[in-house]
């Protein structure tokens, strides 16, 4: 590890705002917050620019960015400690148990924020809008709660568009190219680092706005995989 990663790694260690792989935080975020505002979890979040932007605008909800690479929280977490950010924290962990740091009920909307789209067929499993990972963010959703994906890659975007199609899931919002709405949202125009980075080149931003409604049948899943498997031969 570098000597930059593994002082960010020991720094975070010493932040207010920062969890790693706590025990027992299950229903106790708003103990935590210490306030009883509805809760935004920012998946993937990297360097945490959505959780601050979204914190920054929303003083009256709370935001936890989650990731797995300390080094990239730390960004975040220091610039949401620099500004008196009370409302933003992170949450060092894996996404895929995600259920083990929160109760039914307790989150209000997810965001996902230009993940790694993993394009390869046999890696469709960790696109963090597959129903493996909705089944999962359901658990800790509240019934109407939402999730927002904001990618600049087609496949992903056209991948989730799938799974709603597919599993009769609440389509909300649906933009092919975020940035050309005459209406788009303050909160549409944060951008992060990846976005910077523009690694798909495909000069676009895709969003989607949806809502869990109903249950996922595991029948359905050997379906997808089919689906998939003919528009990527395709």
């Amino acid at each position: 590890m570098g000597q930059k990663k593994l002082i960010r790694f020991n720094a975070i260690k010493t932040f207010a705002n920062v969890l790693e792989h706590p025990e027992n935080m299950q229903g106790n975020w708003y103990s935590f917050f210490k306030n009883k505002y509805p809760i935004t979890v920012e998946l993937a979040c990297g360097k945490g620019e959505y959780s601050v932007g979204l914190g920054r605008m929303y003083a009256n909800r709370n935001f936890i960015g989650v990731d797995i690479k300390g080094n990239r929280i730390w960004r975040g977490a220091k610039t949401a400690l620099d500004e008196g950010l009370h409302n933003v924290a992170f949450l060092r962990a894996e996404i895929d148990k995600i259920n083990n740091y929160f109760s039914t009920n307790e989150v209000q909307e997810i965001w996902i924020t230009f993940p790694d789209p993993q394009l390869r067929l046999g890696k469709a499993k960790k696109r963090l809008t597959h129903p493996k990972f909705l089944r999962l963010y359901q658990q800790i959703l509240e019934p109407n709660g939402i999730i927002h994906l904001k990618t600049d890659s087609p496949d992903l975007y056209q991948f989730t568009k799938t799974v709603i199609n597919l599993y009769q899931l609440a389509l909300i919002t649906d933009y092919d190219n975020a940035y050309h709405q005459p209406d788009i949202k303050e909160e549409l125009t944060i951008k992060t680092h990846y976005e910077a980075l523009d690694i798909a080149q495909s000069n676009r931003i895709h969003y989607l706005q949806f809502r869990i409604n109903k249950i996922l049948p595991l029948e359905l899943d050997e379906q997808l995989k089919k689906i998939i498997y003919e528009q990527t031969i395709g």
